[in-house]
């Protein structure tokens, strides 16, 4: 079986340790190269885009590929959309391995919202001290509201930030609890705004506002596509296992 994986998520990370161990699968994996110094993976990698729907699908003709998964982020709703037309396009079928989005909890304070300008102006008009984890490709969105401090956290360094008042932290998750609220309390904190981003890597930082007792900003996902979806990697495995059974040759 010949599989290619869209990932750039610690579940992608997780099923390519999976399907490396494999001798009866051929498993590629594919970055869209936004994060500059992306962690080494267990699969063979290619990194940058396909070229849209047309590029994927003729990617996936020309290596011959019996299954796509989108292990991408959440919120990665355009390659997510390009994964289910060229699917289409090529018959060639597609699951999709994702986190479960995050589910509030007493104690916490979220206010929901649709997208990242809504969370800016759900900011308010008072100047406040904002940890801002939207990831950088997001940032721009706050430039709406310069009167407040954001504490921006970030992976890669953002192309341009217009921001009047803010402080820059480069680092890669996973993040703890107890770090999260270290960080809160000397950063002074007031508001949290990050999206609902699930699993377990970035959790931290929710767990730690609830415990500090701080308002979040919770950027609710995209709709979710209509493909198979799991949020246990072992349920794609056996959904891989089900699909080379049946393309088995009979015994004879």
């Amino acid at each position: 079986m010949r599989i290619l994986v869209l990932g750039g998520t610690t579940e992608a990370s997780r099923l390519s340790e999976r399907l490396q161990k494999r001798r009866d699968i051929w498993a590629l994996l594919s970055l869209a190269g936004r994060t500059h110094e992306p962690a080494a993976q267990a699969l063979n990698t290619r990194v940058g885009g396909f070229g849209g729907i047309e590029g994927l699908a003729a990617f996936l003709r020309d290596q011959r590929i019996d299954l796509l998964i989108d292990a991408t982020h959440p919120f990665a709703a355009r390659i997510s959309a390009n994964a289910v037309a060229a699917s289409e396009t090529t018959g060639v079928p597609l699951i999709r391995y994702t986190r479960e989005p995050w589910k509030p909890v007493p104690g916490d304070n979220w206010l929901e919202v649709p997208d990242l300008d809504a969370a800016c102006a759900a900011l308010g008009p008072e100047p406040k001290c904002v940890f801002l984890t939207v990831g950088r490709l997001g940032l721009s969105a706050f430039e709406a509201a310069p009167q407040h401090h954001y504490v921006v956290r970030s992976i890669d360094p953002p192309h341009e930030l217009n921001l009047p008042d803010y402080r820059l932290l480069l680092e890669r998750g996973p993040f703890d609890e107890e770090s999260q609220a270290r960080l809160m309390q000397a950063e002074r904190v007031e508001i949290m705004v990050t999206k609902n981003a699930g699993g377990d890597a970035t959790y931290g930082k929710v767990a730690a506002a609830r415990r500090l007792g701080l308002p979040v900003i919770m950027v609710a996902p995209p709709e979710p596509v209509s493909v198979t979806t799991y949020h246990e990697l072992d349920d794609v495995m056996a959904d891989i296992e089900a699909r080379l059974a049946h393309a088995a040759p009979p015994p004879a």
